[in-house]
């Protein structure tokens, strides 16, 4: 096989690989490159798109890290019959919040078994409650209603004061 037909069969196909990749159905080497062209125009057109939205992403979640009152986060998980495991977090901390939701607890009936907390700027709490004391109308919305409602309630005495 000669130079230039091995150069041709090469460029023959390239333009096929160009072809599949752009999803083509042009036959022609000029049509093919054209798909291809317009094909990278949608490409870009759709990277800026998602960058805009990564960058309303990224403001919104700014914005909600600078609000005032930063909505807490609670997540109750069940440990079987023998309890269950409450995360709360907030941006914000009162000085008695963890009183607060430690007394939520008891008036639902839970012991808490182990917990670890942090009230500093921020408050944290890890809080593992159960026991034979549990009351079985007790589940994991009705423990995280209780939780919000006393971090809701430490919320609003603050701002009386």
């Amino acid at each position: 096989m000669s130079r230039e037909r091995k150069k041709a069969a090469a460029l023959h196909e390239k333009m096929q690989i160009l072809r599949s990749i752009t999803h083509s159905h042009a036959l022609s080497s000029t049509s093919i490159i054209m798909d291809a062209s317009e094909y990278i125009k949608e490409l870009k057109q759709k990277v800026a798109r998602l960058n805009q939205e990564i960058a309303r992403g990224e403001e919104a979640t700014t914005n909600s890290h600078n609000k005032e009152n930063s909505f807490p986060t609670v997540s109750v998980e069940t440990l079987g019959h023998d309890g269950f495991l409450v995360n709360v977090s907030s941006d914000k901390s009162c000085p008695v919040l963890l009183v607060a939701v430690l007394e939520a607890f008891e008036e639902l009936g839970l012991t808490v078994l182990q917990a670890t907390a942090s009230c500093a700027d921020t408050f944290r709490l890890e809080a593992m409650g159960g026991g034979e004391s549990q009351a079985e109308n007790v589940d994991e919305d009705v423990v995280r209603r209780a939780v919000l409602q006393a971090m809701r309630n430490c919320g609003a005495e603050q701002q009386d004061q």
